[in-house]
């Protein structure tokens, strides 16, 4: 039996693999989420109906799910195309299904902060002769950031947490490593994890109400 010193080292270097899909999927879906928030608010009716019929669909279904079906799926129906063999193709699967996942659901809160700024704005920034890029960065986008903050920190601490269905597709993330330690009749490992996730969690959240008090000033 490993002694407490292993357990806690290997518990680390698999909280890494969190941390690393957390970054990715972050650093991704945020200007992903975007895209698709205008593509649902597209004039052409054809391509918002394609976009909000997707984003129905992903956010309709299990996370869990879209992984299996991300992973598994080429494999499943035939395609040419397969993810890398080993832990990278499994990492790399995972990424993609976290991606298009929160993108989705960050698409949502774009286009309702965008949404969400008076019409009248906008008008009032035509009359003073600026034009529509002028007006979406200068006027709507400051106001867009400070609405939108919190339900984005929201889903900020969610995502940390569901980095640990990644070990659905058998990628050896910090849960799946406790729950190994688990099987062979040692339960502080689990515990220790949710320690880990606490502490992440907790600086997190700090960050967040600082950008949120800093941003206080397009308060409207």
């Amino acid at each position: 039996m490993d002694n407490i010193s292993v357990i806690i080292s290997r518990l680390s270097e698999s909280f890494l693999l969190n941390c690393r899909l957390f970054a990715l999927t972050l650093l991704f879906s945020l200007p992903l989420g975007m895209l698709i928030a205008f593509g649902s608010m597209s004039r052409f009716y054809p391509l918002r109906w394609l976009v909000r019929t997707f984003v129905w669909i992903i956010r309709g279904t299990p996370l869990m799910l879209q992984l299996i079906v991300i992973f598994y799926g080429p494999g499943l129906i035939k395609m040419s195309f397969s993810w890398p063999s080993g832990d990278s193709g499994r990492f790399i699967a995972a990424t993609v299904a976290f991606i298009i996942n929160y993108a989705c659901y960050l698409s949502e809160i774009y286009r309702g902060g965008i949404e969400s700024v008076p019409v009248g704005q906008y008008e009032a920034g035509l009359v003073l002769g600026m034009t529509k890029k002028q007006i979406f960065f200068n006027v709507t986008l400051l106001q867009v950031v400070k609405r939108i903050i919190p339900p984005i920190g929201n889903e900020v601490i969610t995502l940390v947490k569901d980095t640990a269905l990644a070990r659905i597709i058998s990628n050896k993330e910090i849960v799946m490593m406790a729950n190994e330690y688990t099987n062979k009749g040692l339960i502080w490992p689990l515990f220790a994890t949710g320690i880990y996730f606490l502490v992440f969690v907790g600086v997190l959240t700090i960050l967040l109400d600082w950008l949120e008090k800093k941003l206080g000033y397009f308060r409207v």
